[in-house]
């Protein structure tokens, strides 16, 4: 059973690479034959031209697809599904937005929830993945003992990329189980980053506080950073919609899919310290 993945070089798509491995017949979806990672099978194709899709989806029983954020998402989602049904794919597991809808207060949840309804309507087997807030997302956010963060006094449900992963595999290797359901997977508390902010500390051994950023200056700095005009906007409508409460919740799903608690952010720092302001002590 050939499992294709798209989006392999990035975060998520890498995590579920990891959780992957030692699983046989996996195939990569790239553009460039260079970037591909090692020890799996490599097939060269573009989402945005369909017409390179059929020889790199041929054969191919099991589909993981991830496309970047950005308004041709759903283009690519589409072509993605295309492909799919002309290569006769058994069931597609779609990474899909937090809470996804035609109502969403974000234009990314508002494609999302197009291609979701795409994927719905295609006649495929499939699975829907909606993670939450990751905790990567906080990454480079700690300077000295600050963690700076656009989150306001906002809980959320925020999990582990490596989580997102392992649930994705566990999908994969055995999709049969999970035919039509759609899952929101969580950590497994809803906090706010001054809460974050105590946990670093512990695990630093050293105080580290919350600083509130606004909005527009995290936007700003996303632009100056290089970050694409569209995404800095859509994560800045992201952050308004989470500092009003917008992600303050948990599910069940991680634990439904994979049959093991979702990860702590205490855990989650402390095995990250040296990108959360810190040095993993010996």
């Amino acid at each position: 059973m050939t499992i294709l993945i798209t989006g392999a070089g990035g975060t998520v798509s890498r995590a579920v690479l990891r959780s992957l491995e030692g699983t046989a017949d996996v195939r990569v979806l790239v553009r460039d034959p260079a970037k591909a990672p090692s020890g799996v099978q490599v097939a060269v194709g573009d989402l945005d031209e369909p017409a390179t899709l059929g020889e790199a989806f041929r054969g191919v029983q099991t589909l993981w697809v991830l496309t970047p954020m950005g308004p041709h998402a759903p283009h690519r989602s589409m072509n993605a599904l295309w492909a799919a049904k002309q290569a006769g794919v058994g069931h597609v597991v779609r990474m899909s937005a937090i809470g996804a809808a035609h109502d969403a207060p974000t234009r990314n949840g508002r494609l999302h929830a197009l291609s979701d309804v795409e994927l719905a309507a295609s006649g495929l087997d499939w699975t829907i993945l909606r993670p939450a807030f990751f905790m990567q997302n906080l990454f480079g956010s700690v300077n000295g003992d600050t963690l700076y963060g656009a989150l306001g006094e906002g809980r959320i449900g925020m999990i582990d990329v490596r989580d997102i992963g392992a649930a994705a595999a566990e999908i994969l290797r055995a999709p049969e189980r999970h035919k039509g359901a759609t899952y929101t997977l969580t950590g497994p508390a809803s906090i706010s980053l001054a809460s974050a902010a105590e946990d670093l500390s512990r695990v630093h051994g050293r105080p580290i506080g919350y600083e509130r950023v606004p909005v527009e200056a995290a936007v700003r700095s996303m632009r100056e950073a290089g970050l694409p005009e569209w995404d800095a906007q859509v994560t800045g409508e992201y952050l308004v919609a989470y500092a009003k409460g917008w992600g303050d919740y948990t599910t069940p799903d991680f634990e439904t899919v994979t049959g093991r608690p979702a990860t702590p952010f205490a855990d989650f720092a402390r095995d990250h310290q040296a990108l959360l302001g810190g040095v993993r002590t010996p």
